[in-house]
């Protein structure tokens, strides 16, 4: 017996009404009488310029004693069978959206649009500088850390680190010696005691060898922070300050700091920086030992954990904004910084003076190469 698609493929559902009519001897004229449609409706399907619907699927299986799904099948399978097929385009666009978040990177301005699929391939594999069936499969020199599952990098996240890559380039640096980081340290510690400083972040990262970036994080990243390393083995961090406030950007930016005092991410791929100070904060216990490691860096160098289980042993539970703000002048640092550790500890709730927790991105953004929010660099290949 024939299949449906074999059938569509010689007859069309009009060819097999009017070849039952023929046997029956009856007219188009007496079919439209017995299923009480009009004459022109019967003749459109018999032409194929009319559609069996479900209803008169169901008048013509009252008609000749069918099943309505016999007649539902065959139209359907005659109407594939005439529907010309898009030479692959279909296929060739899920490939591209499957391995790179595609309408994002237009969006942001990372490739331009093409509605002919092979031109949009092209501008996929040139942004990620290599053939499609290699981005799935490539590796990042990149360390981070991501809060739930540790794993590759997912389409989303490689695409953010590629364009940090990218504009890296366009960020002038001194060379990255062995003292690198310990003197972006020294020169980066009196800035976290007010907000408008950290506009200076970008020029003292420069000067010490390191290449700053802000890139706005894409949906499905969830990415804070990275380092990742140019071929010449240069460092460069990336922040997507995903979230607008001060603790947020140097425990971020610490963190990330001992990634390049590691070298964490020369030769192998990590996984990107997720949830790392306030509300969401990941637990340490679920971190993996590089992380853990960077975490410490950057807490030793805001406020020392002696210091701070020490402050936290004295205060609790009665943690007034005068005494925060009294401990955070004692230690150097605005009072967003300690918020942000007593969140991440659990001493406070979450909502415990949030108007301390100041906005930066604006800040931050004026000063350094930024990606996002709007702003839509050129392309630097």
């Amino acid at each position: 017996m024939l299949t449906f698609e074999q059938l569509a493929e010689t007859f069309s559902p009009g060819e097999a009404i009017k070849e039952e009519l023929e046997e029956r001897g009856l007219s188009q004229r007496d079919l439209a009488s017995i299923m009480g449609v009009q004459p022109s409706i019967v003749s459109g399907i018999i032409k194929g310029t009319k559609p069996i619907s479900l209803d008169l699927a169901r008048n013509l299986a009252a008609a000749f004693g069918t099943s309505a799904q016999y007649w539902v099948n065959m139209e359907t399978a005659y109407r594939l069978h005439q529907t010309p097929t898009p030479h692959g385009d279909t296929s060739a666009r899920s490939e591209l959206y499957h391995v790179a978040p595609v309408n994002e990177m237009i969006k942001r301005g990372w490739i331009a649009s093409a509605t002919d699929v092979q031109v949009l391939r092209a501008r996929v594999e040139a942004f990620f500088n290599c053939p499609i069936d290699e981005i799935s499969t490539r590796h990042l020199q990149a360390a981070a850390r991501q809060s739930a599952e540790y794993g590759p990098f997912n389409p989303a996240q490689k695409a953010w680190l590629r364009r940090a890559r990218i504009l890296a380039d366009a960020v002038d640096a001194e060379p990255f010696t062995s003292s690198s980081v310990d003197a972006a340290i020294a020169r980066l510690r009196p800035l976290m005691s007010h907000a408008e400083e950290v506009r200076h972040v970008p020029r003292v990262m420069a000067e010490c060898g390191i290449r700053f970036l802000i890139i706005e994080h894409l949906p499905q990243t969830r990415i804070d922070g990275a380092c990742l390393w140019t071929p010449d083995h240069r460092p460069v961090i990336i922040l997507s300050m995903r979230y607008d406030r001060l603790d947020y950007f140097w425990f971020t930016l610490l963190h990330e700091l001992g990634h390049v005092f590691r070298k964490d991410g020369q030769s192998t791929e990590l996984e990107p920086d997720i949830d790392l100070v306030g509300d969401r904060a990941t637990l340490t216990s679920v971190k993996p030992e590089v992380e853990r490691l960077a975490d410490a860096f950057a807490s030793e160098h805001t406020i020392t954990p002696s210091e701070m289980d020490s402050f936290i042993a004295r205060v609790k539970p009665m943690f007034s904004k005068v005494r925060i703000q009294g401990f955070a002048l004692r230690q150097g640092v605005h009072p967003a910084l300690v918020i942000g550790q007593l969140q991440h500890k659990g001493a406070i709730h979450w909502s415990h003076s949030r108007e301390l927790l100041v906005k930066v991105r604006d800040i931050i953004t004026g000063s350094a190469l930024t990606d996002g929010w709007g702003q839509i660099l050129p392309n630097i290949t």
